[in-house]
């Protein structure tokens, strides 16, 4: 049960952002009937995520960002969403369980994951090696700043899943965070 109760009255902004969700993904996230608290943390998501949708990666390496983060960060509710979603951008269920620990089968998806964990891991304070790494490993300027921005993107919901508690409405996968 949430611990940050699903807004069953949002005021007019929001309605109408969990209007436009529902028309899109043809539901409504509990995530964002929880965010829809604030009208302003839900149109900041919601702007935030949408621009992401036009970066240089594909949309299957930004799913895969999102459940390494994920795990990383111990949120089964992101873990299950994005692992949804990366299946359906075509990316395997046993890849996304790799994924979820930072692995990668592929060596370039690999060296985003472990660049994406590095900067969770130093607070964004990554060595010139870990620049130096995902560069050579093929990534441009923009895409190490488009990694950088769909893993702190996946920050916000995942904590405010953790501190909302919020139930899962996708198949739930478990990320085994220890508290």
């Amino acid at each position: 049960m949430n611990r940050i109760q699903i807004n069953a009255k949002p005021d007019e902004t929001a309605a109408k952002l969990l209007d436009n969700t529902k028309k899109s993904l043809g539901m409504v996230p509990n995530l964002f009937s929880t965010m829809a608290h604030s009208s302003a943390a839900l149109e900041f998501h919601l702007v935030g995520s949408g621009a992401l949708q036009k970066t240089k990666l594909s949309g299957a390496l930004r799913e895969q960002i999102a459940v390494s983060t994920a795990g990383f960060d111990g949120c089964d509710y992101c873990a299950s969403a994005h692992t949804a979603l990366g299946e359906m951008r075509k990316v395997t269920k046993e890849e996304l369980t790799l994924n979820l620990a930072g692995k990668a089968s592929d060596a370039k998806v690999q060296a985003a994951l472990t660049f994406g964990r590095k900067v969770l891991e130093t607070r964004g304070h990554v060595a010139d090696k870990d620049l130096g790494d995902i560069r050579a490993a093929g990534y441009s300027e923009a895409e190490i700043v488009e990694i950088i921005a769909v893993t702190v993107d996946n920050i916000f919901t995942n904590y405010l899943n953790s501190v909302a508690q919020t139930t899962i409405d996708f198949p739930v996968v478990k990320t085994n965070y220890q508290t």
